[in-house]
Order: C-alpha cells, then structure tokens, then sequence
C-alpha cells in the first residue's frame, strides 16, 4: 500500500537506460524560461516599487532608474550567456568560481547561493501569501503562516515528482502573468503618448531644480540608493545557468535562447512598471501595492473605473502577481539541489547529496530545501520586510565571484583570443554594477537584517570546510591500502580456474578497483584460508547527478564498472581462484545489489555475501551523516531473505594510531 501511495504521489520510477528518458525530461527554453525566469519576472512585484519609493519626490529620476534597470539585465544577462558557452554542463557560479578562481573562491560562491535559494523560496512563499491574505478580511491572518507551510510543501511534492512535471503545472499562472503585465505596462505608454513633452517638461525642471538644491553628488549619491535598493529585481538572472544540466540538447543554445527570453521579459517588465510609476504620478498608498495603484490609474485612463471589466482585471492582475510569487520558489527547489549535488561531488556537501531517487530527482537536496525553507518561515513568522532584508545580498557575492572570474578568464588568454577586449569589458562593466550594489546593499541592510544573512552564509562556509577536511582526511587514511598494490602478483595462468556452482562461494560488493577491494579480498582469505572456491565479485555503477547526462553517460559508467571487476577477476586468476563478476547500473546501490545478491545465490546456494563498512577509531555523530549504512542495510535485508551476509570492518585511524 505505501509503494502504491509511494507511486501516486511522486510517480512511477524512471528507467536510466531508457534512450528517451532524459530527453522527456529535459526543458525546452520556453519551459526553462517558466521554471527559472518566474524568480526575474516576480521580482517586478516589489524590486521596482522599493528603487520608486526610495526617490522621494525625485520622480524625474524614474526614467534615468527604468533605462539604469534595462541595461543592467542586459548586461549582467549578457555576461551569464558568456558563462554558457564556456561551462555547457551547468553549475552557474560556484562551478565558474571553483575552476577559474580556487576552491576556496568556489565554497563562497556555493554558500552564498545556497543561502539565497533558501531566502528565494522563503521571500517568494511569504510575499505571495502577503498578496493572497490582502484580498481577505484581517482577522484571516492567522492562517497565513500555516498556508505558506502548505505552499512548501505542495511545492515540495511537485518536485519530488520532477521538475518537467512541476513547471508545466505552473505554467499557466506564469502566461497570465505576463499576459496581463504587457497589457498594463503598453497600455500605460500607449494611453500617455500625448502627455510625454509635458513628462519631458517635468524631468528637465526637475533635474535643474536637483542640481541647484542637491548638486551632482547629491543626485548621484540618492540616484545610486534607489538603484541599489532595487537590488531584488535582478535576482534569478543566474538561475539558468546553474540550471543548465536540465535543458534539451543542445544546452548551449537552449541555455541562451532561455536568457534572452529571460532578459527580454525582465527588462520589459521592470523597467516598464518604473516608467509607468512616473507616466501616472503614482504615490504610495495604504494597504495598496504600487503595482496596484498603476493598475487603478490604468483602469482609470480608459475609463473603466467602477465597470466590472475593471475590477475583473485588476483582480486577475493582482492575484497573478501574488500567483506568481508561489511559483518564483520554483527557482530555488530547481537549482538549490543542483548546487548541493555540485557541491557534494567536491566534497563540500555530505555525498548524499548529489544521488538520484528512481524519479531521477535530487530527492535529498529537494527535501533539504523545504525544511530550510519552512525553518526560515517560523524565525521569521513569515514577516516579508525581514525576509526582503535578508535577501538579494548573497546573490551579488555570486555575481561579483562570477564576474571576477570571467575577468581572470579572458585576461589569461588574452592570447588565444584576438577579442578579448571586447569580450573583457563585458565582464568589468558587469563587476562594477554587481560591486557597487553589494557594497550599497550591505552597508543599507546590515543592521536590519542583513548580518543575519552574512553570518548564516560564514556559517555553513565553515562546516562545508569542516567537511571536506573530514573526506579528505579518511581518503589519505584509506590511501594506507593502496600500498598492498604494490605486491600483487602480475603473472597471469594459462587457464582460469572454473567455476564450481556446488562450492563454496565468497560474493564480494566492491566500488572501483583499488586497495580497498584488495584488501577485503585478502581479508576473507585471511578469515577463511581456502574455504571458498568461487568468488563472485558484483558492484553497482551508480549514476548521480554528475554523470547523468543522456544515456550515453549510463553506458560510460557501465563500461567503468565493467572495466574495475574485470581487474578483479584478473586478480583472482593470478592467485588461482576461480571468479566472475556481476554488475548492473542504477541510481539507488542497495536496492540493486540485494537484487544481484539474491540472484546470484540461486546460482550459487553455498554463498555468502561480504560487505565492507568504514569503522572509526573514535565514533562521533556525523559520521552518520557524511558516511552511508549500506552494508548494514544490506546485511539485514539479505538474512531477512535468508541468504548469510558478513560484513568487514575497514578501520579507519586516528592519527596517533596510524
């Protein structure tokens, strides 16, 4: 009954060798643009309203502040697209920073986007309910917590299931928001073409009046507060290329034909609703969104207020925004996991991190994600101003680690590329934009809130550095073993030993070919001085979210497993054992290997099967954590099926002991 619950809920598992189950899987760019550009666009709900705000009664500024947004998504698009064509498989800034600037420079990177996909999903969720409860009388607000709960949750599901399946779910709340956005942004401009030389008029006296009052550094200094404080509208402009490994063949192309509808449909909108704050004189209001009083000013043009139509329109506007920040949290369910796997494949994150379940989704980061997510909802009882505070600070420390990189990228070879100036530039300008933001940003929102997110972030940099010296302190333990290579046997037999289906039979659950299987190979002899005649070597190749690329990535990672038990087997002919080994490719190791376990004793009845299983001089909480129970959990379901399982302790030593 639970698989069955198990399969309605999250779906039937995928089939990796199935030729078309990667390209089912994978997003068009109209897809990805719905996936990962709703992050950009529901950014236009609340990024431009905080830079108008700021202006004061400087509203001339609005056009200089909607041409300064345009341009800087453009740019900073731009630069991302330069980051596709160089780093095709995905990984956004923490990949760029890792290989172009150290791993240090990466680790930061990765934090600071793990952080703010937490935050994007934590902002998208709050803001969104904000907008739904504003349409309700107040004393419904106690429910709001307990609806942004809901919303993590369903999103959660949705994600389990794949991330093609949840985007198309969501789809259609995306189109009605752009849909409707054009309507009111073109529809203002094209309502207020006559009154442009007097907006003109406007601008020219306000900007005479500005420079007498204020001065140049005046303007300057409050034009460059607004900007920066509209930090938020640029955010998810990375999201396509972390999520790169998610896009249709060829990913390059699609990967840019994403970023430009992404740029495109941002700039468009941002900018537009900037411009149309200043077209309509909008003022703030009490209790109304600035979004919602363009809206009312819009109805106002053409004379619908009071009609039903109106009220029709701006209720689908309002309630798409609000739609449309749900669906924003799709960015960080999407490319929160990715960067985890990337991360965990560096031996930043637990190595769990970057396996599949049988629906080929990151179940683990996903889920990760969600209880990070709600975890942030409770601190922050859901309060959008200080989620708002915490937020959009770590995605410019990515950015500026990005920029940097590009920079570092084209200066050092310079002399393969006769452009490189022009490409360069590109790249500094980017930097310049993203620096000056972060240093604004920081300086505005650190004692508000903005500390909070900067600690958090130095937080998990260190226990990602107490991580990665923990592997690589028991990988130089474990090097120990490789010593044993050394003296093995090199002569091979003229003719292998055949196998006895009667005899004894020693089956032996080995990864690649090196000291470790070596040596639990000798341990059994050591334990069972020639007792087992056969010996049966099975390995599961498994497929994770950095090899699986296509089914050509299955086939390569068959072929090395194939490869490390032959040498097994080699091995065992050399010693004048009688061997073979039985191998298969799956996402999930225990599930397959008690498979081949079981099968394997119907050709053998005398086997018994031989696991090894790190053991820690000195056990502490995490090791857990860092380290799976494969072997114990295969020990308990093969004596549940009645088949005999052993497993060898592989001793890991302090240093002293060593």
């Amino acid at each position: 009954m639970l698989e069955k619950l198990k399969v309605l809920l999250f779906g039937a598992p995928r089939d990796i060798e199935d030729p078309q189950v990667h390209h089912r899987m994978a997003l068009i760019a109209f897809l990805a643009w719905v996936g990962l550009g709703a992050d950009g666009l529901s950014s236009s709900c609340y990024g431009p309203e905080e830079s108008f705000k700021m202006l004061g009664t400087h509203h001339w500024m609005a056009v200089l502040l909607a041409m300064a947004v345009a341009g800087t998504v453009f740019i900073i698009s731009y630069a991302y697209s330069r980051v596709i064509e160089h780093f095709p498989f995905g990984g956004g800034g923490y990949i760029v920073s890792s290989r172009l600037l150290g791993a240090n420079a990466g680790v930061v990177s990765g934090c600071a986007l793990l952080i703010d996909y937490v935050l994007t999903i934590s902002v998208s969720i709050a803001a969104g309910a904000d907008a739904f409860f504003s349409f309700l009388p107040l004393h419904y607000l106690h429910f709001k917590l307990p609806v942004e709960f809901a919303a993590i949750i369903v999103l959660t599901g949705l994600n389990l299931r794949g991330v093609k399946e949840s985007v198309t779910a969501l789809m259609p709340i995306f189109m009605v928001f752009v849909l409707t956005h054009m309507i009111l942004i073109f529809g203002t401009v094209f309502l207020k073409l006559g009154e442009l030389p007097a907006v003109a008029h406007e601008v020219h006296h306000g900007f005479q009046l500005d420079m007498t009052t204020m001065g140049f550094m005046g303007i300057a200094a409050l034009f460059l507060r607004a900007y920066s404080m509209g930090a938020g509208t640029y955010t998810g402009i990375e999201a396509v290329s972390n999520g790169l490994s998610i896009m249709r063949e060829p990913k390059v192309e699609t990967g840019k034909r994403t970023m430009i509808y992404m740029a495109v449909s941002l700039a468009l909108t941002a900018g537009g609703i900037t411009l149309g704050y200043l077209l309509v004189h909008a003022a703030p209001v009490e209790g109304r969104t600035m979004n919602a009083v363009l809206t009312d000013s819009f109805m106002d043009s053409i004379h619908w207020t009071g009609h039903h139509r109106a009220h029709v329109f701006t209720i689908i506007t309002l309630f798409s925004e609000a739609a449309l920040l749900f669906v924003a949290a799709q960015a960080g369910f999407i490319d929160g996991p990715r960067v985890m796997a990337n991360m965990a494949h560096d031996s930043w994150l637990p190595h769990r991190y970057a396996t599949l379940s049988d629906r080929l989704t990151m179940q683990d980061g996903v889920l990760l994600m969600s209880a990070a997510s709600l975890l942030t909802l409770s601190y922050t009882r859901g309060d959008t101003t200080t989620l708002v505070l915490m937020y959009s600070i770590n995605v410019f420390i990515t950015f500026c680690l990005t920029e940097t990189s590009m920079i570092k990228f084209w200066y050092t070879g310079r002399r393969e590329h006769a452009d490189w100036k022009k490409k360069i530039s590109v790249h500094i300008t980017g930097w310049c934009l993203c620096f000056s933001i972060l240093m604004v940003s920081i300086f505005e929102k650190f004692t508000e809130g903005g500390w909070v997110t900067l600690a958090l972030t130095a937080c998990l940099i260190g226990v990602c550095g107490l991580i990665k010296r923990h592997y690589g302190w028991v990988k130089r333990n474990l090097s120990r073993l490789d010593e044993i290579m050394t003296a093995l046997p090199t002569e091979s037999p003229a003719s292998a030993p055949p196998l006895d289906p009667k005899a004894p039979t020693a089956v032996l659950l080995v990864g690649g070919y090196g000291g470790l299987g070596v040596h639990s190979l000798l341990a059994i002899q050591r334990l069972f001085p020639n007792y087992y005649k056969n010996f049966i070597f099975v390995s599961v190749g498994t497929i994770d979210s950095a090899t699986f690329k296509g089914v050509e990535a299955v086939e390569e990672v068959r072929e090395t497993t194939e490869k490390s038990l032959q040498r097994y087997v080699e091995l065992a002919h050399r010693w004048g054992l009688a061997a073979d080994y039985r191998t298969t490719v799956s996402t999930e190791v225990l599930d397959e290997a008690e498979r081949l376990c079981l099968e394997v004793s119907h050709e053998f009845p005398r086997s018994i099967v031989f696991a090894g299983k790190l053991v820690f001089q000195q056990e502490r909480w995490f090791q857990r954590l860092l380290h799976n129970e494969t072997a114990y959990q295969l020990q308990r379901r093969l004596q549940f099926s009645g088949l005999n399982t052993m497993v060898l302790p592989v001793r890991v030593l302090t240093a002293a002991s060593a």
